[in-house]
């Protein structure tokens, strides 16, 4: 049973607004459905202009963090505006496609072509230039943290 989203997989958004979900994601996404709830939730990224997908237990486990909160206070707010207002929980039709709220089409700058690329527990859609642009940005950022990694145990103890 697969539980991560791997690989990076292209798409396009039909001419009636849906975008299918590459067969791999969608094996994750059913693998970890539970009965009664939706198969997953699709949110804007807080980091970046594309969107995330998550299992609806994975994203649901994750807004635990919020109970570290006072219920009544600005930040729990904020916070829960911030996770819960443009989440959207979404089932696949029966060819495996998903239509997107309009909102969230336009914060990824969705239309044509699209680029699926998996983070482990969650999935991104991206628009495919800004998607490569990513890939090569994390790629880069992930040498030099190696680079300073070896560099500081490298270093000799006083």
């Amino acid at each position: 049973m697969s539980t991560m989203f791997l690989g990076t997989h292209g798409s396009r958004v039909d001419a009636k607004g849906r975008i299918s979900i590459p067969s791999a994601f969608r094996s994750v996404l059913k693998n970890n459905a539970r009965p009664g709830e939706a198969l997953m939730v699709i949110r804007p990224s807080h980091l970046h202009d594309c969107l995330e997908g998550w299992t609806t237990s994975s994203f649901f486990a994750c807004s635990n963090a919020l109970d570290e909160y006072d219920p009544f206070s600005e930040d729990h707010d904020d916070l829960a505006t911030s996770l819960y207002a443009d989440a959207y929980p979404l089932d696949c039709d029966k060819e495996g496609r998903i239509n997107l709220p309009k909102a969230l089409k336009q914060h990824a700058g969705l239309e044509g072509d699209v680029t699926f690329m998996g983070l482990g527990r969650i999935f991104q859609i991206w628009n495919p230039e800004l998607a490569e642009e990513r890939r090569q940005r994390a790629r880069s950022n992930a040498k030099e943290l190696g680079r300073r990694k070896k560099a500081n145990r490298e270093e000799p103890s006083s």
